[in-house]
């Protein structure tokens, strides 16, 4: 249906304004600029040099002297006549002076205590250790030694001449130290694992941080022919995607690797979705373990990885935190059940 304001609208579709601008006298173009002074400014549909005045038709007053200028300047600067202030200006100063109040200083008076004769004199008279035991009684452990002080009361309450046993105290800190670096040889495993020993069941690289991506990339693919090694470990190792991609090969022509862990690395989405992709047809991988990546995996990825823990019934450990409870229930729901396939 057309609108009806939209039918007189029609016959301007074909007109060239081209054409009808170049048809118009300096006069009227004037009086078109004049008309579009009025417009808004701010109309996005208007040319940007349509949306402001033209203030450029003062002829000039000749060549540009910045000397001269200058020149002009301080001499207007210098004619004009300063405006007076209302109020004229005296170097008196207004308000109150501030004056600090002054703390009054407290002052002690020694009082003098008058005891009795006989108590003044049996003080008097008493020894070193007669004082401490007064001292003991009266609670005043710290003017006596703890040597002193446990003469006077005895082991019996929990008081020895090292320290007071009954006093909480803060638990003594430990040193920390660092873990010993990884003894494990690259370039010797690396071989042997080419070679296929018969020894090397297990390999462990963990936290071995300077292990080039090419040699990982290696190690992927001497153990697609290796019959012995049962697992292997590269957690924090730096390992990234294109390792992954060649980890992910060695899975679909491996059949004897039980155990992989790939934690703490530098590997994405892409790189576990080709792992993913990988385990649907292994049937020989019990464990894996790819958490705590730098950075999330997507919910994409944790799809995948569910899908396949429900279609690979081979898989008994996972290690991973999912991040979307989806995907984190169907893979816990499928990891029950591929244990309990395993007990039955």
């Amino acid at each position: 249906m057309t609108l009806p304001f939209r039918k007189d609208l029609d016959k301007y579709k074909d007109l060239d304004e081209d054409e009808i601008l170049g048809k118009l006298s300096e006069e009227e173009l004037k009086q078109l600029e004049t008309v579009l002074d009025d417009l808004d400014p701010e109309n996005a549909l208007l040319p940007a040099g349509f949306r402001q005045k033209d203030q450029t038709a003062k002829k000039a007053s000749g060549p540009f002297d910045r000397e001269r200028l200058l020149a002009y300047l301080e001499k207007q600067a210098l004619e004009h006549k300063d405006r007076e202030d209302y109020v004229p200006f005296t170097k008196e100063k207004k308000g109150k002076i501030f004056i600090p109040k002054q703390k009054p200083v407290q002052s002690y008076t020694e009082e003098k205590i008058a005891l009795d004769p006989e108590l003044e004199e049996a003080l008097t008279s008493a020894t070193d250790t007669e004082l401490c035991d007064l001292a003991a009684i009266l609670g005043m452990s710290n003017l006596i030694t703890n040597n002193q002080f446990c003469d006077v009361v005895g082991n019996s309450n929990g008081v020895d001449k090292d320290s007071f046993s009954n006093i909480v105290k803060g638990e003594k800190m430990l040193p920390v130290f660092d873990e010993p670096p990884n003894p494990t040889n690259v370039e010797e495993t690396l071989q042997r694992i080419k070679d296929n020993d018969s020894r090397l069941v297990e390999v462990n690289l963990n936290n071995i941080k300077n292990i080039p991506i090419p040699t990982l990339k290696e190690f992927a693919k001497a153990l697609e022919t290796n019959t012995h090694v049962k697992n292997f470990s590269l957690a924090a190792t730096r390992s990234n995607d294109p390792v992954a991609v060649a980890l992910a090969d060695m899975l679909r022509v491996n059949t004897k690797l039980k155990s992989l862990n790939i934690e703490s690395n530098f590997i994405t989405g892409v790189g576990i979705l080709a792992l993913v992709d990988a385990l649907k047809d292994n049937e020989t991988l019990t464990e894996i373990k790819i958490d705590n990546q730098r950075q999330q995996l997507g919910t994409l990825a944790e799809v995948e990885i569910a899908k396949m823990l429900e279609e690979n019934t081979k898989i008994l450990k996972f290690g991973y935190h999912f991040t979307q409870q989806g995907p984190r229930a169907r893979a816990a729901a499928a990891i029950t059940k591929n244990n309990d396939l395993v007990v039955h």
